[in-house]
């Protein structure tokens, strides 16, 4: 703790002080959020089996896929349709299973965004490079006072920080989602609909 308060010490005596703390206090943020999931999900050995239940089936699913000839075509369907629900089914339980800790992870985030809104409330913490469009500038001149459209508030340099360095930590630590589970969630918000329900 005494060297994340040197370091937070030091960046303060910078130039773009209030802007480097923000992205340090993110950095630290991800890295405590990482560590809870860690100690909570990706440890477990219910996740590392979902985890590669998941893997398995969207393997086999990729080389069921294959073109098909008419005369296997309804036994392989079956079939894919099968490993199909299998996959969503083991994807809908990892997400279950991610809820859980998803609940201290907001938690802490809360907390911080919390402690920050605190110290640069009011504050411009950076410089934008360009003047953002309607509902973009009202995220990033939230609690400014002053009509320059470039300045940037705490909330928006936070979030974007949180957003960026917080996905591309869970890729360097290796706890990004299987590959297959966003496919067979539906591949976002808007899930392409069945066409054999249909």
């Amino acid at each position: 703790m005494a060297t994340t308060t040197t370091l937070i010490q030091l960046v303060s005596s910078l130039k773009y002080a209030d802007s480097l703390t923000v992205i340090l206090i993110s950095f630290c943020t991800a890295l405590i959020c990482e560590t809870i999931s860690w100690i909570l999900i990706y440890r477990t050995n219910s996740y590392k089996t979902l985890k590669s239940s998941i893997d398995k089936a969207s393997k086999k699913l990729e080389t069921m896929k294959t073109p098909l000839t008419t005369t296997t075509k309804k036994s392989k369907s079956k079939k894919i349709d099968r490993v199909e629900s299998s996959l969503k089914e083991s994807s809908r339980d990892l997400s279950m299973f991610k809820f859980k800790s998803g609940a201290v992870v907001a938690l802490v985030l809360f907390v911080v965004f919390g402690l920050l809104n605190s110290m640069f409330e009011g504050k411009v913490v950076a410089k934008l490079p360009f003047k953002p469009i309607g509902f973009v500038m009202k995220m990033s001149h939230r609690g400014l006072i002053g009509d320059d459209a470039t300045d940037c508030a705490m909330p928006f340099l936070y979030l974007l920080c949180s957003i960026s360095i917080r996905t591309n930590l869970q890729k360097f630590l290796g706890f990004s989602p299987p590959r297959g589970s966003a496919a067979a969630a539906g591949g976002g918000f808007f899930p392409m609909p069945d066409p054999k329900t249909n």
